[in-house]
């Protein structure tokens, strides 16, 4: 367990700021502490400090997990965000995509949000843009890259994506044995 390199923090930041911009500040000095993010076996861990001083105990090929795990580095130097950062990412959230009841599970089993499932979007969404997708019920479901701006979305037909599948919170069953 050690803290990321300065290309490793810039690409997990700018990773993170694609979802929730500037308020990536938030997650690190929180009123209950202060947190901050450790690489382990090539997966960022998001820690309390006080917990990370008293994990510095324990050997590092014995140390499977700490804190909880907002995603991986690919073998490539690429950043790929985990499901299990949701719950961390969703209250920050710059822009959010609502879907349909008939629209959840189909999301949920991992196919991208179509023109007919979509129920909301936060206005001045732009192309590409990380958003955080919600049931109407404002229960975050997984997170995805918008296809279309707000602007698009109002003028295309009902089978458009409207924004591509990243990670949800199917997951859980569907990779439980990789998803650590």
């Amino acid at each position: 367990m050690r803290p990321l390199t300065d290309d490793e923090t810039k690409t997990f930041f700018e990773k993170l700021s694609k979802y929730i911009g500037e308020n990536i500040k938030l997650l690190l000095d929180r009123p209950d502490g202060a947190y901050c993010f450790r690489l382990h076996k090539d997966r960022v861990f998001y820690v309390r400090e006080d917990l990370m001083k008293k994990a510095g105990h324990i050997a590092r090929k014995n140390l499977i997990s700490l804190g909880t795990s907002f995603g991986k580095f690919t073998k490539t130097g690429l950043f790929r965000l985990h499901i299990t950062a949701l719950d961390f990412l969703a209250p920050y959230a710059k822009y959010k995509i609502w879907v349909k009841p008939n629209a959840e599970q189909q999301f949920l089993y991992g196919h991208h949000v179509m023109k007919s499932g979509l129920g909301r979007i936060t206005e001045n969404t732009t192309q590409y843009q990380g958003l955080v997708v919600y049931s109407m019920n404002d229960l975050p479901l997984g997170f995805g890259v918008a296809a279309k701006s707000t602007a698009e979305c109002r003028h295309t037909d009902p089978m458009t994506v409207i924004a591509f599948h990243q990670a949800d919170i199917g997951e859980y069953i569907r990779s439980e044995d990789t998803i650590l």
